[in-house]
């Protein structure tokens, strides 16, 4: 039995009117959060930075805390997520070019975590949504 696939999710929000989670559109796999593979011997939270600016461009960024991690069984991974904070001011959308998968152009933008996600959602990344919602919610950070 092979051990599961470690990935870092690093985790983006910010407050308007609620607080919102920085998401993408991958133009072959619907609206998505921002994920990697941690690399040997990388510290999960130092490959949550190094996945956020690979496919974000965002570089100016630090973890603030650990959220926990996801089991996800039947693909064989774990998603280990982290909040993390930005220190320049991000647009409303944007595109990023990642060289990962041969390149690809990411549509960036901001979901509303009390807001449900339309049906361009990948099933793993709804589950995701809910237990960042949740584990937001455990450290008060939705009120």
């Amino acid at each position: 039995m092979n051990s599961p696939v470690q990935k870092a999710v690093p985790i983006v929000i910010r407050r308007r009117s609620s607080l919102e989670i920085l998401a993408f559109r991958h133009p072959l796999a619907g609206s998505q959060l921002v994920k990697g593979t941690i690399e040997e011997g990388e510290e999960p939270a130092s490959a949550a930075l190094r996945e956020l600016a690979e496919a974000s461009g965002i570089r100016e960024a630090a973890v603030e805390s650990a959220l926990g991690r996801l089991a996800f069984p039947e693909i064989g991974q774990n998603w280990h997520f982290y909040l993390c904070r930005v220190a320049c001011s991000l647009a409303e959308e944007w595109t990023f070019y990642t060289q990962d998968d041969g390149g690809h152009l990411f549509q960036f933008f901001w979901h509303g975590l009390e807001t449900a996600p339309d049906r361009s959602w990948h099933r793993d990344f709804l589950s995701a949504l809910s237990f960042v919602r949740g584990r937001l919610e455990e450290v008060g950070a939705l009120n």
